[in-house]
């Protein structure tokens, strides 16, 4: 295998717990990969107790093709490559007993779990209250807190009424027999911290553990982590302090630190040569972060040549920004014959996409816009999936709880409360308590009659699902539960009104092309699962454009940095709540993404509230390194020759257009 002199040391040790220090580009995601075939091949270790663990879908699986490649058979299935959740997931439906759920209990989205919040808190709360208590109940879960605990540790008046809504919402969430995803990880650290016998078990399961991006767990996945590793500590831990920029969703850097007191036997080893940037980006990006402390100090280099030097563009507002950031990817683009999706333009914030939409647009370059709202994510299609994941299994109690009041039945949370608990004393599903008229009876009259009629409802689009293709079976249920008169009461603007329909329209057109000849929906569940869990964020041929928290972990040939000012990079919050390391590290990480070029913008003004106000340049770009960097308009030989060029790639570029 080749490898240089620090990556073969991470891959071969294995006589303690190690910490892998790596640097942007540094090839560790090929460190982990070889450390597992090495662990199998060399150290006899059996592939079904090893478990390498990410932050993402995307990731674990890109890990386990390239796993896949190096063990070869049936060895290659055994190993567990997933994220926290989904082990945390394969944790509760192995030891559900232990923590009170019963078999096929039901995971909660972000949207089931703002709505139980909404319905718990205060009537008068306003949405972004909302937002902050749903944030503090996360929060208290990521830091591994049960609800009494979240009350004992609560400082002031807003922590403490989170506390209270923890503690309903805990309750909700077991009358539903339904967990949360921050449940996937606190649950089982409760019982393995808790229960002996539980936590031998899962380290004999697990013999070894590898964790990627490991500076972005949080407390409560930290903890977990040293339950499965135990004393013996047969772990690799790989991250980087550099790259932390998620603290605003619980990632703790400091775990980095941590891992060193509470394993003193901790061996260090750092990947510092970079495979991806020129000189010149490494030289700026090293200067950058030096500005922060750190407690493992490294350099990274590279055997790349110097590169061209970073360009400055002081535009005058942001519509001026995008327009030349769109000329200069077009001039890029014509000059290099390089494909569109060698570019990537990257901003603070995804307010920030309007303007270089439409300057891309107007050039006629194909872009994909990462971060907007997913079509399977829409309200209204998350609804119609709903309804048919209820129909195809009735034991889905998230899909009742999502769509039993949708459209409005009168059927309150108070009623939904009791339901869950006669449920939950039955042990059967929601659906299957709505079912039964002892159970009716015990409810007040109203909303009992509303859920008997919404049983009826399922219980005959279950019987047509028998019967009709998929895409007639959404029309059906759209006419049966009257979901389109519930859209168009529901949305005041008529625009947006129009673009929900269109949404149901399609989704009825998505299952028409899926179906085979005259296949009917049977096996709706399996139809599903390939609709909801395809990865079908595909940019194509296109200039990606998205945030720098979504452009971690990517690379391109061709970097725009839009909106590196005062106020937005660093963000104005972040200034207030001295999060200043954080977001430089953001930086950082936007600056590492480039390989061959990167060019840095910024506007003299923008337009805020509908008032103009004037900005001033990021103070991070005076702490990269002033050689490497050319300002357009302080050099007026450079800035000629700039413009002549940019003249004649837009004259060429015109020239296209009008031939097609």
């Amino acid at each position: 295998m080749s490898m240089n002199p620090q990556q073969r040391a991470a891959v071969t040790y294995c006589a303690g717990p190690l910490l892998v220090l790596a640097g942007a580009g540094s090839g560790k995601t090929r460190v982990i990969t070889e450390k597992i075939a090495w662990l199998m091949a060399r150290k006899n270790v059996a592939p079904g107790k090893i478990a390498a663990i990410t932050f993402t879908n995307k990731a674990a699986r890109e890990m386990r093709e390239r796993v896949a490649r190096l063990v070869k058979g049936e060895a290659a299935q055994e190993l567990r490559v997933c994220t926290f959740h989904a082990l945390g997931l394969k944790f509760l439906q192995i030891e559900h007993a232990k923590l009170g759920l019963k078999r096929g209990f039901s995971i909660l989205d972000a949207d089931d779990s703002a709505a139980i919040v909404k319905d718990l808190a205060p009537a008068a709360a306003k949405p972004d209250q909302l937002f902050a208590l749903r944030n503090l109940v996360s929060a208290a879960k990521c830091n591994g807190l049960t609800p009494e605990q979240a009350l004992a540790q609560a400082h002031g008046a807003r922590e403490r009424e989170a506390a209270m809504v923890y503690a309903n919402y805990q309750k909700r969430l077991g009358a539903f027999n339904a967990v949360d995803f921050d449940d996937l990880i606190r649950l089982p650290l409760a019982l393995l911290e808790g229960d002996d016998e539980t936590r031998a078990a899962w380290q004999e399961r697990i013999r070894y553990l590898l964790v990627d991006e490991y500076q972005d767990t949080n407390n409560a996945q930290y903890r977990l982590l040293k339950q499965l590793a135990g004393e013996r500590g047969a772990f690799t831990a790989v991250g980087d302090d550099d790259q932390s920029i998620y603290a605003w969703r619980g990632a703790n850097p400091g775990n980095l630190d941590e891992l060193a007191r509470d394993y003193p036997a901790l061996k260090v080893l750092k990947l510092e040569q970079n495979y991806r940037c020129s000189g010149r980006i490494l030289r700026a990006a090293n200067a950058l972060i030096r500005h922060n402390p750190h407690v493992y100090e490294k350099q990274l280099w590279s055997e790349h040549g110097e590169g061209a030097p970073l360009r400055v563009l002081a535009c005058r507002d942001d519509e001026h920004e995008a327009e030349r950031i769109a000329a200069e990817i077009v001039h890029q683009q014509q000059l290099h014959k390089s494909p569109w999706h060698e570019f990537a333009v990257l901003y603070r914030g995804n307010h920030q996409s309007r303007p270089l939409e439409k300057a891309l647009r107007l050039t006629r370059v194909p872009y994909h816009l990462t971060g907007g709202t997913a079509f399977l994510q829409r309200a209204e299609v998350k609804d119609v999936l709903a309804y048919l994941r209820l129909i195809a299994n009735p034991e889905d109690d998230a899909a009742f709880l999502r769509i039993v009041n949708v459209p409005r039945r009168d059927i309150g949370a108070t009623t939904l409360e009791k339901l869950g608990e006669l449920a939950q004393s039955q042990r059967v599903s929601m659906l299957h308590a709505a079912h039964s008229d002892g159970v009716l009876k015990q409810l007040a009259a109203r909303p009992a009659s509303s859920l008997a009629s919404f049983v009826a409802m399922i219980g005959e689009l279950a019987a047509a699902s028998r019967r009709l293709p998929a895409a007639e079976l959404v029309d059906e249920l759209i006419r049966r539960a009257r979901y389109a008169e519930h859209v168009e009461a529901d949305t005041k603007d008529a625009a947006a009104r129009q673009r929900r329909l269109d949404n149901l329209r399609e989704l009825a057109d998505w299952f028409h092309a899926m179906q085979k000849g005259g296949e009917r929906a049977g096996d709706l569940a399996a139809q599903l699962a390939l609709l909801t869990h395809a990865d079908r964020d595909d940019p194509g041929n296109a200039v990606r454009l998205m945030t720098l928290h979504s452009a971690k972990g990517l690379e391109f040939r061709f970097v725009y940095l839009a909106g590196v000012e005062q106020g937005k990079l660093p963000h104005e919050a972040s200034l207030a709540e001295g999060r200043i390391e954080e977001e430089r590290r953001l930086f950082y990480v936007g600056i590492t993404r480039a390989k061959d070029r990167l060019c840095i913008s910024y506007a003299a003004r923008s337009r805020r509230y509908g008032e103009i106000i004037a900005n001033e340049p990021s103070r991070f770009l005076a702490e990269l390194p002033p050689d490497d960097l050319h300002w357009d308009g302080r050099d007026a030989e450079q800035d000629a020759d700039a413009k002549r060029e940019l003249a004649s790639s837009h004259i060429a570029r015109l020239a296209s257009l009008l031939a097609d």
